[in-house]
């Protein structure tokens, strides 16, 4: 189960020399769905202040069911409580094509942790990033493999990209009907391959990537 230790080892390691005692978790949620933006989020936890059962709940996103992520999400969004604060990001399916979705992604890091910083009143001092790539953050980051099973900070910001997201694509689906969207996510599904073979593709549908691409090329041959 994610807890503090990455944290609290990534702080000790920089010892006085990252502007304050604050580690935060960004993480992404959407790099593989044919359709819609990649989600980024942050957070910070505040170790010393955490309710146990929180911290307990608390898991990469994948591994819990939707109505668990939607509570903790209604936890960790609401601003009466102190002890945590979360911020979200994104970058559209223009960027995607135009970037490809490994650094639209990274962009989508670096325009939620300045939302974080600006919900904070000032930079975190230190970050934990899952995954292998880091973005520019204006502070000192480490790259963590499979850190949304291992870091809380993490944990807790795969929880609000995901559900941010989820409901982004559910919200889109009702202009967008017919590809089921609102159960898969925009991901490549029978229910979203059919749809596309039957309405063809949406402005929503990131050209860049391959299914796609056959798509178009197939509609133009017809």
């Amino acid at each position: 189960m994610p807890d503090f230790s990455l944290e609290r080892e990534l702080l000790d390691d920089l010892g006085n020399h990252h502007g304050g005692r604050l580690a935060t978790g960004p993480e992404e949620a959407g790099r593989g769905p044919w359709a819609g933006p990649v989600v980024a989020a942050p957070a910070w936890l505040d170790a010393a202040a955490l309710d146990p059962a929180l911290a307990e709940g608390l898991d990469d996103s994948k591994k819990l069911s939707a109505r668990r992520r939607s509570e903790l999400f209604e936890i960790l969004s609401d601003p009466a409580c102190a002890c945590v604060r979360v911020a979200v990001g994104e970058a559209s399916v223009e960027e995607i094509d135009s970037l490809n979705i490994l650094q639209a992604s990274l962009l989508a890091m670096q325009r939620a942790a300045e939302a974080l910083s600006a919900a904070l009143d000032s930079a975190p001092g230190a970050a934990l990033v899952d995954g292998k790539k880091l973005p520019q953050l204006g502070c000192e980051a480490r790259a963590v493999v499979k850190g949304d099973s291992r870091s809380l900070s993490i944990a807790a910001a795969s929880v609000v990209a995901k559900v941010t997201r989820d409901r982004a694509m559910a919200a889109l689906a009702r202009d967008y009907p017919g590809y089921g969207w609102e159960r898969n996510q925009g991901y490549g599904t029978a229910e979203h391959r059919a749809g596309i073979a039957r309405l063809g593709v949406t402005p929503l549908h990131r050209r860049s990537f391959r299914p796609i691409r056959d798509a178009l090329a197939s509609k133009s041959l017809t």
